[in-house]
């Protein structure tokens, strides 16, 4: 799945409404991207989710507020973010609590916005007491009102039959050549992104062509570089969280997160001088989140070239802090004085061929007979665990699917060294591996 093109959908309303328990059901559909990644302790505020060949992505607006705020300004506030950065707009009220002075308000302010706005009475179990509970409501005067319970799934179909023709369908092909490198940059402002992107195209002159981006705020570069041809994607700092912005912090993110998923490559930059921070280190989980490749650039190397013990305290650091990802492969570079840059290009292409990287199922298997033949699964419910077959179900990353006699019953330590063993065994070691375990569907009950 793709967030490219991706309508961005936001869940407003007051607390206790059902907005995350509707975020819950819409991303634990089977065919939702939910994957959490071992060492991305942040908290989960979005998701990409596909409904009918249509991707989106999903923002559950709890949490942006702080804690003291009184509940009317904590939506108003909501909204005010949902109306400016949201393509379309989930409003929830409560059904069983009936109508409230916020809920007005917010609808009051939602009415001025031309964002495609559904008005949603949640906590609506059944049929029978749907015109009883909805009746109120019509005092808003809207158009439309959407009966939903978000813990039951009663009225979700109807929801997004509605919703559906305003979400992108999945992008069409976009006039790229073909095996175009998309390398999106990340970081905090002022780290040098563009920065790079200009000595890049400078240095190694390149044929460059401006081209319009389809995500806001990032900018997208065609660079020719013979034979390979890459799209440079500049995107919008992150900026640190703190009291000022942590309410825009979560909007904020998603326009960066567009561009992510647009691309293979993430080259995360962190400022060498600075030294990496916990949100370079947040920046780097999702990455991880949509499943792309990364890059890790040190950049303004050249601010402590002279000095080797906070040389080795950086690189220390680094490794500690992205432990999660130890396969990501770690540059020093100066966009400004345009060291290290001419090695960036060779491990691009190492990442995307291995991030792109198809393999023989024959192999495949005889790769998982040796790994479990060096280390036995353990037992579960007095038996051992028994491993069948794999097969690759995918690249961008490689997937591979695992058959066991019980997924269930395969520790997380045991899931880790099969990852490893693929890993080293197919000599994926600069790229997320991903294993998913599944049951053998024709066992005997």
């Amino acid at each position: 799945m793709t967030t490219e093109n991706a309508t961005l959908v936001a869940l407003i309303g007051r607390p206790n409404v059902g907005k995350s328990t509707l975020f819950n059901r819409l991303t634990r559909r089977r065919d939702a991207l939910v994957d959490p990644t071992p060492g991305v302790t942040r908290d989960r505020h979005y998701a990409t989710v596909r409904w009918e060949e249509h991707p989106f992505m999903l923002v559950d607006t709890g949490g942006i507020d702080d804690e003291d705020d009184t509940i009317t300004n904590h939506i108003r506030h909501q909204a005010l973010l949902a109306v400016d950065e949201a393509d379309v707009i989930l409003f929830l009220m409560d059904g069983r609590e009936g109508l409230t002075p916020s809920d007005i308000e917010i609808v009051d302010l939602l009415r001025r916005t031309e964002k495609k706005v559904f008005y949603i009475v949640n906590k609506i179990d059944s049929p029978e007491i749907e015109d009883t509970l909805l009746t109120p409501f019509w005092e808003l005067g809207v158009e439309e009102l959407w009966a939903l319970s978000a813990d039951h799934g009663y009225g979700l179909d109807t929801l997004m039959a509605g919703v559906l023709p305003h979400l992108e369908k999945d992008a069409p092909a976009d006039g790229l050549p073909d095996n175009t490198m998309r390398i999106a940059f990340l970081g905090r402002p002022n780290v040098g992104k563009s920065s790079l992107i200009n000595a890049i195209i400078g240095q190694e002159r390149m044929v460059v062509s401006e081209i319009a981006g389809t995500t806001r705020d990032s900018v997208d570069t065609l660079v020719s570089r013979d034979p390979y041809t890459y799209l440079l994607i500049d995107t919008a700092g992150i900026r640190r969280k703190g009291k000022t912005t942590d309410k825009l912090e979560k909007f904020s993110i998603l326009k960066s997160l567009r561009a992510l998923g647009r691309c293979d490559i993430a080259l995360v930059l962190i400022d060498a001088e600075e030294g990496i921070t916990e949100q370079d280190t947040k920046v780097i989980g999702y990455t991880q989140e949509q499943g792309r490749a990364v890059i890790i650039c040190l950049n303004k190397w050249d601010l402590i070239k002279d000095d080797k013990k906070r040389q080795e305290r950086l690189l220390e650091e680094v490794r500690m802090a992205v432990k999660f990802i130890p396969f990501a492969p770690v540059l020093k570079v100066s966009a400004l004085a345009g060291t290290g840059i001419k090695r960036l290009f060779p491990e691009i292409g190492k990442v995307h061929r291995q991030f792109h990287q198809r393999f023989a199922t024959a192999a495949l298997n005889r790769l998982l007979a040796e790994a479990v033949a060096r280390h036995e699964p353990p037992f579960y419910h007095g038996r051992r665990l028994k491993f069948f077959y794999t097969a690759q179900l995918g690249t961008a990353p490689p997937l591979f699917a695992v058959v066991a006699s019980d997924p269930k019953g395969i520790h997380f330590s045991y899931q880790r060294y099969l990852t490893n063993c693929f890993r080293e065994g197919l000599g994926l070691d600069k790229v997320p591996v991903r294993l998913l375990f599944r049951e053998r569907s024709n066992r005997k009950k």
